[in-house]
């Protein structure tokens, strides 16, 4: 299984990005899906998850009411929406995914990962 984000950049503080991430290769279903981000000198945190059916989603606090993540079958693509950007929100954020038909995985569950995409908020 390939992952492969896009959608990063820079952007001012109170901006947008949506992010988005293509499994390809020998995917799997069904799967959940994630979003994690590792900021320099830090440990990489758990952002958001979603079930197969879309029907669960999870968010760490910081950015419940701002981020939404959603997903595509038919393109294989799940997205972050992230709006009301703030400076700590900087990161290089991955995806990953996991072999779970329902709920949501415990981070030791993601078993392929993509390589991420770099985000940057000024102030």
């Amino acid at each position: 299984v390939q992952l492969v984000e896009s959608g990063g950049g820079l952007v001012q503080a109170g901006g947008s990005l949506r992010l988005s991430c293509v499994a390809s290769g020998r995917t799997y279903s069904p799967n959940a899906m994630g979003w994690f981000r590792q900021a320099p000198g830090q440990e990489r945190e758990f952002v958001a998850a979603i079930s197969w059916s879309g029907s669960s989603t999870d968010y760490i606090d910081s950015v419940k009411g701002r981020f939404t993540i959603s997903r595509d079958y038919a393109k294989n693509t799940v997205y972050l929406q992230m709006n009301s950007l703030k400076p700590e929100d900087t990161a290089v954020y991955r995806c990953a995914v996991a072999p779970k038909g329902w709920g949501l995985p415990q981070t030791f569950e993601y078993d392929y990962w993509g390589q991420g995409t770099q985000v940057t908020v000024s102030s």
